[in-house]
């Protein structure tokens, strides 16, 4: 049986970035790295992958939860240096 580690560590996202898509889609962390692996596969999808970080920044603001607004924006920073914004999305 494979734990959640496990999965993550065959991930080409960091433990964090995979969490916020979790928090975003309001999926369980393991069908969240399955979708993030479906994201990387296109520049649309990088890019929705960065809109997804963002609006949980936005929305941990708005709610008050300045540290989790902090641990989402040093995650990413984490994203931005691994999988930048595409240049040009189709």
């Amino acid at each position: 049986m494979l734990s959640i580690q496990d999965v993550i560590d065959y991930c080409d996202l960091e433990r964090g970035e995979i969490e916020a898509i979790a928090e975003h889609e309001h999926v369980p962390v393991v069908v969240a790295a399955e979708l993030s692996e479906q994201l990387l596969c296109s520049p649309q999808g990088v890019y929705r992958l960065h809109s997804m970080i963002v609006e949980n920044m936005e929305h941990a603001l708005e709610c008050g939860e300045y540290q989790h607004v902090k641990e989402l924006s040093e995650t990413y920073e984490h994203l931005q240096r691994t999988h930048p914004l595409p240049s040009q999305i189709s």
